[in-house]
């Protein structure tokens, strides 16, 4: 392929000749806004430019007239060159990623339910099992100590999911550097990467039931703390690096909490609440093993099932199992700062990497658009050897992505903040077209947000809504003390309500009655933030 001025200089004297000739040899030209489309016949064209059917040129803004900036489309995509000894990204390797995002339910599963104290039979002799725990107990900060029921669970792993923990050996690759780096900067064990395995199956768009997201399953309420941006575009507990951050800073405060890493991963799983009543429960001890029968069902698994995992990854090759190389790890992709919204498909055909490669590579973005926000840093990935392309030609592309979006017949989706989520509690007589109306949102969004397959909600579940129209007053747009007085004078007789006294806040409300949430109360009572005043009427419905 000639290089990018060469193409220019052809172009520029095909445009010169089409324009005296364009009858006699069947070239037209066509004039659209700042950019001028050519045709041109294949056959005028060099050799190793077989293949192209249509050229566009496009001076980008603030360059120079006699130096522009050139996309030349081919077969529909644009072919921007940076470098021409490029390798096209491993197609398998791509695959093996997609593919992986299945086995989440599988680990969920597995955790979720794991029996302990069931035998699995399995060829491992007990004394050589032994000698490799006091080994990882040496070498590691945590408890590692022979018991039968971390025997069982072991030998669950390497019969019902040898499967899944040899795909796991395969794609850990992509993320084990990053997570060992992002780990190693908060001074937390390294081998909690492990944890990844059992939190996620390494699925970085992983939802659970509960809506936990992400590689480390964060909830909404913790990644907040933890400053991941959620709005109708973004969730950042999707995000490889940024979740990972999160998690080596809760786990490290977990630890401060507990002073032993067992404990930490407990809290991690169950929440610290949960840890202490255990430990209460079992009369002061602190050994896991020794609370674990207190702890609830899903954290009595899961601390066996992550050094499981341990075990397994430190002794592959003893139990059979490949360790196939893939040079591919997440540190052969770089990444840049979006300077305008672009959508994964302009991606795609600009700098051509697939979008089924773009949502893996940006699992973050959930409706494949990465928006732009005044005072917001999103970043978009790429594999290195298209990243070359796309920051040679940025002028050139926003300029061409702000042409297209102006002229796309259906707007892209509104950007609605993290500030405008609520909890929205399903009620009888409930389904997904009306709870879409009443919050001026669409059902797949609802879906898409919550994870749901089908068009079936159950009363009482709850529903995490990005709403355009929040069911409140008007004065929800205004200063909390306003929303009160609204709120006040809008109450209906009858309603049923509290009263708010000197020392109470959302929290202490929402403990008070069962069923209500702070987001219930916010909702019911258009109420942003936390600031209620002495004397305000809060509704305790959404009549």
């Amino acid at each position: 392929m000639m290089k990018l001025k060469q193409i220019g200089l052809v172009l520029c004297c095909l445009f010169a000749v089409s324009a005296m000739a364009q009858q006699k040899d069947g070239t037209r030209k066509k004039q659209r806004k700042n950019k001028v489309v050519v045709e041109v016949p294949v056959d005028t064209l060099a050799m190793d430019m077989e293949g192209v059917e249509q050229m566009e040129l496009m001076e980008s803004p603030g360059q120079l007239e006699d130096s522009p900036t050139i996309l030349v489309k081919v077969k529909n995509k644009y072919n921007l060159s940076d470098r021409t000894d490029v390798l096209k990204y491993d197609k398998l390797w791509l695959k093996e990623l997609h593919e992986n995002q299945s086995y989440f339910d599988s680990i969920y599963k597995t955790v979720t339910t794991l029996e302990v104290d069931s035998i699995y039979n399995y060829d491992l002799d007990t004394e050589t099992l032994k000698a490799r725990l006091k080994i990882l107990d040496q070498k590691t900060p945590f408890n590692i100590a022979y018991n039968p029921s971390l025997e069982n669970v072991i030998k669950t792993f390497l019969t019902r999911k040898r499967g899944l923990m040899q795909r796991m050996l395969k794609v850990s690759q992509f993320y084990f550097p990053m997570f060992e780096q992002e780990l190693d900067n908060y001074n937390v064990p390294l081998e909690l990467k492990y944890l990844a395995i059992i939190e996620s199956a390494l699925n970085p768009r992983a939802r659970s039931r509960v809506g936990a997201t992400g590689l480390w399953q964060f909830m909404y309420s913790t990644g907040k703390m933890y400053d991941l941006d959620v709005s109708s575009y973004v969730d950042e507990r999707s995000d490889p690096i940024a979740s990972t951050k999160a998690a080596a800073k809760y786990l490290s405060r977990l630890h401060g909490i507990f002073n032993d890493w067992d404990l930490a991963l407990a809290a991690y799983n169950s929440g610290p609440g949960n840890v202490n009543k255990a430990i209460r429960r079992s009369g002061g001890y602190t050994n896991y093993w020794n609370i674990r029968r207190n702890l609830p069902r899903e954290t009595a698994g899961y601390v066996p099932a992550f050094l499981a995992a341990m075990y397994i990854f430190e002794y592959a090759e003893e139990h059979g199992f490949q360790r196939e190389k893939i040079d591919r790890p997440l540190f052969d992709t770089d990444t840049v700062h979006v300077k305008n919204l672009i959508t994964f498909n302009q991606i795609s055909e600009l700098v051509d990497v697939s979008v089924e490669e773009l949502q893996i590579l940006n699992p973050s973005y959930k409706l494949d658009v990465i928006p732009y926000v005044e005072g917001k840093n999103y970043v978009l990935r790429l594999p290195r050897e298209a990243m070359g392309k796309f920051v040679t030609n940025e002028t050139a592309i926003y300029a061409h992505v702000k042409s297209e979006l102006e002229t796309e017949e259906k707007p892209l989706p509104e950007l609605i903040k993290a500030q405008d989520k609520i909890v929205y509690r399903v009620r009888s007589g409930d389904y997904l077209g009306r709870i879409a109306e009443r919050h001026g949102v669409g059902v797949s969004q609802i879906k898409q947000w919550n994870g749901l397959r089908g068009n079936t909600v159950r009363v009482g579940q709850r529903l995490t809504i990005y709403a355009k129209n929040p069911v409140a007053s008007s004065s929800s747009r205004t200063s909390s003390s306003s929303s009160n007085s609204s709120t006040k004078s809008a109450i209906a007789s009858g309603t049923k309500v509290h009263t708010v006294k000197s020392g109470d806040s959302l929290w202490t409300i929402s403990k008070k009655y069962p069923g209500i949430t702070i987001e219930n109360l916010r909702e019911w009572n258009g109420i942003r933030g936390n600031d209620i005043k002495i004397g305000a009427k809060i509704k305790l419905c959404s009549c």
